[in-house]
């Protein structure tokens, strides 16, 4: 990426860098950051096409649907892991003992996600089994549906495990799309979440590897800190960011494509102008 495209911006609490992650990164503090949420390349990308046309007729799968060829996510092989292994090495520098990493992963990179956990002394806390019910249809009909993705919790190692984990909260926390979670028991390692998305969250513009915003949601109930600062290595179209925001935390992003990185950046200013009428709502009950 030439320099001339480097871009920073603060979005009130949040701090968004058009750059690469990896140089980023590589000029932060150490133990300077308390939460990140990694959603790296999951190298799937391929030079095939696959269509769902509007008038498709299946239940429970929303309008029309393309999977495309991007650039950003052909990464393959030997390349893949030695990105995984960079990347992961500086949250483990740039991560306190007392936070938590989360990673987002399919059967594309998790395996290398595991091994390169391990190789830097990285534990993994558990393994998340994210459940789409309404996850699509494999297009070429050659394989059974990939209806579930892969979230690792892990934290930084060592001798101690003094990672931050809000079990009270999530204990009592009811999510009404989760048919597995039963308020006042512990939550499982399999969540029941749709991956669609609301309106409000693709208004500016969709990402190909959106999260719904419940699924960051809850990877802040259990494990944020309030107040404290939040990394996101791979930006995209700023959902982990517009979630850090409502639970009470400073955002720092890196994203390399310039217009993800702008739908970020509109999606943070909407989210911190719903914040202040809030504010200036409640203040008027008080």
């Amino acid at each position: 990426m030439s320099m001339d495209k480097f871009k920073k911006q603060q979005v009130g609490p949040a701090t968004l860098y058009l750059q690469d992650a990896l140089l980023g990164m590589g000029e932060m503090e150490e133990n300077s950051i308390d939460l990140a949420i990694s959603d790296p390349p999951y190298g799937v990308a391929t030079n095939a096409s696959w269509n769902l046309i509007n008038n498709h007729g299946l239940n429970g799968f929303g309008g029309a649907w393309k999977l495309s060829s991007n650039e950003w996510d052909k990464i393959t092989g030997d390349k893949s892991f030695a990105f995984t292994l960079a990347w992961l090495a500086e949250l483990k520098r740039l991560v306190k003992p007392t936070g938590s990493i989360w990673i987002h992963a399919t059967y594309h990179n998790s395996g290398f996600v595991n091994v390169a956990c391990q190789m830097l002394g990285l534990e993994i806390i558990n393994e998340i089994v994210w459940y789409k019910r309404n996850a699509f249809p494999n297009l070429s009909n050659r394989r059974i549906t990939a209806s579930h993705e892969t979230i690792y919790w892990v934290h930084t190692g060592g001798k101690k495990r003094q990672y931050k984990f809000n079990s009270k909260e999530v204990k009592e926390a009811h999510f009404p799309e989760d048919n597995l979670k039963v308020a006042g028991k512990q939550l499982r390692t399999v969540w029941d979440i749709p991956n669609n998305k609301d309106r409000e969250e693709i208004k500016y513009g969709a990402h190909p590897t959106q999260k719904p915003l419940r699924v960051s949601n809850r990877l802040f109930l259990i494990s944020g800190v309030k107040d404290g600062n939040v990394l996101v290595p791979f930006l995209g179209s700023g959902t982990e960011a517009v979630a850090a925001i409502k639970y009470g935390m400073n955002p720092i992003g890196f994203e390399l494509n310039e217009e993800y990185f702008n739908v970020a950046n509109k999606r943070i200013q909407d989210e911190l102008g719903k914040s202040k009428q809030s504010n200036l709502f409640d203040a008027k009950i008080i």
